[in-house]
C-alpha cells in the first residue's frame, strides 16, 4: 500500500491520545504506507513520546497552530482558521504531499474546507458522505448520509456512480450492485425525483438493481444504497439508536437475577461474537466522495481502533485510484450521451 495519509491529529473528542496511536497501529500493519501527523507540535511530541519511534521517514509531523472546534460554524473554520490542523491536512492532499486526509473533527467544517480547497470532480455537482453499514451478508455502502438534504435526480445518479466506484476501490468488486432507496420496489413508487433517478440509473451502465426498501439495507441486497442526505441521515441515526437499544435490552435481561447472570456467563462466547459483528468501530470512516482528493471523516468519539479503520479506508481508496475511477466513469457517461 504505497500511499501517504495526512492525519488531522487535533480533531475529534480525544485528539492526539487517539489519533497518534491509531496512526502507529496502521503503519505497523502496512509497511509501505506513510503518514503525516498534523497538529500542534507540543501535543504531538507528547503523544509520540508515549508510543516511541521505529517508523523513520514513514512518519513525519506537519505543524498547525489552530484547531477547529467540534461545534464551530463551518464558515468560520474555513475563513478564519487557515492554519488549523484540519485545513493543513486537506492542503497536503491538494499539494500532492499526501494522497488522502483523515479527520475526526467537525463534519460541516471538514466538508466546507475540503470542497473549497480540493473542488469537485468534473461532472460532479456536489460531494456526498458515504459510509458502511453492516448487513446479513457483510456490509453495504450508503450515500448520501447528510451532506445534501435536497437532491435532484441527476445528483442521485452521481451518488450512484461515486458509491459504485468507492466499493470497487475499497472492496475490490468489479461491478458493485446499486440500489435506489424507495418506499417500494415497484417503478411507480416514490416521488418524482426518485422515479427520474431510477430511469437515469437504468441507463447509466451501472449494475443497477432497481428500487430497494429500508429493510434491504440490512439484508445486504445491494453493495451500494443511494438516497438523498435527509433520508440517509435518518436511516443512519435510526440504526445507531436501534443498536444501542438492543445492547441495553440484552444487558437488562441478562442482569435481572442470579439465574440470568449465570446464563450470561454461559452465553459469553456467543455474546462476544454478536458484539463483534455489530461493533460500529469496525465500520468507522465516512468518505467525502466527489472531491479531487480522498478525504475520510472519522466519528468524533472514535477510539484508536476505530480511527485506525478510518485511516485504512482512506489509504485503500487512494491506493486503488478512487478519484480516477470516478472521473473515468463520469467521462464515459458523458461520452455515451454526447
Amino acid at each position: 500500500m504505497d500511499v501517504t495519509v495526512a492525519i488531522d491529529c487535533m480533531g475529534g473528542d480525544h485528539g492526539p491520545v487517539v489519533t497518534v496511536p491509531a496512526t502507529q497501529a496502521f503503519l505497523a500493519q502496512f509497511r509501505d504506507a506513510r503518514a503525516i501527523l498534523v497538529g500542534r507540535p507540543d501535543a504531538l511530541e507528547s503523544a509520540l513520546a508515549q508510543i516511541g519511534g521505529g517508523f523513520g521517514e514513514r512518519l513525519s509531523v506537519q505543524p498547525a497552530s489552530e484547531v477547529v472546534g467540534m461545534d464551530e460554524p463551518p464558515a468560520n473554520a474555513m475563513r478564519s482558521k487557515k492554519d488549523s490542523s484540519m485545513r493543513v491536512a486537506v492542503d497536503l492532499v491538494k499539494s500532492g504531499r499526501a494522497q488522502a486526509a483523515v479527520s475526526a473533527g467537525n463534519t460541516g467544517a471538514l466538508m466546507a474546507i475540503s470542497r473549497f480547497v480540493l473542488k469537485t470532480l468534473p461532472g460532479i455537482d456536489r460531494p456526498a458522505i458515504a459510509s458502511v453499514m453492516p448487513t446479513r451478508k457483510g456490509q453495504t455502502y450508503v450515500l448520501d448520509l447528510g451532506a445534501n438534504v435536497d437532491c435532484t435526480a441527476e445528483h442521485l445518479l452521481q451518488f450512484g456512480v461515486m458509491g459504485a466506484m468507492l466499493v470497487a476501490a475499497i472492496e475490490h468488486i468489479d461491478r458493485p450492485s446499486v440500489g435506489l432507496l424507495n418506499i417500494g420496489e415497484e417503478a411507480i413508487k416514490g416521488n418524482d425525483v426518485v422515479k427520474q433517478a431510477a430511469e437515469l440509473l437504468r441507463r447509466s451502465g451501472l449494475n443497477f438493481y432497481g428500487n430497494i426498501e429500508g429493510d434491504d439495507i440490512f439484508k445486504g441486497t445491494t453493495d451500494v444504497v443511494v438516497c438523498d442526505g435527509f433520508v440517509g441521515n435518518v436511516a443512519l441515526k435510526t440504526t445507531e439508536g436501534l443498536v444501542q437499544m438492543l445492547g441495553t435490552f440484552l444487558r437488562e435481561e441478562f442482569g435481572r437475577n442470579v439465574f440470568t447472570k449465570a446464563m450470561a456467563l454461559a452465553a459469553l462466547p456467543v455474546l462476544k461474537r454478536f458484539k463483534h459483528r455489530i461493533d460500529h468501530r469496525r465500520y468507522n470512516g465516512a468518505a467525502l466522495v466527489g472531491l479531487r482528493g480522498v478525504v475520510v471523516k472519522s466519528h468524533g468519539s472514535a477510539d484508536a481502533y476505530a480511527f485506525e479503520q478510518a485511516i485504512f479506508r482512506a489509504a485503500e481508496a487512494a491506493s486503488n485510484r478512487l478519484i480516477e475511477r470516478i472521473s473515468d466513469r463520469m467521462a464515459a457517461m458523458d461520452g455515451s450521451t454526447a
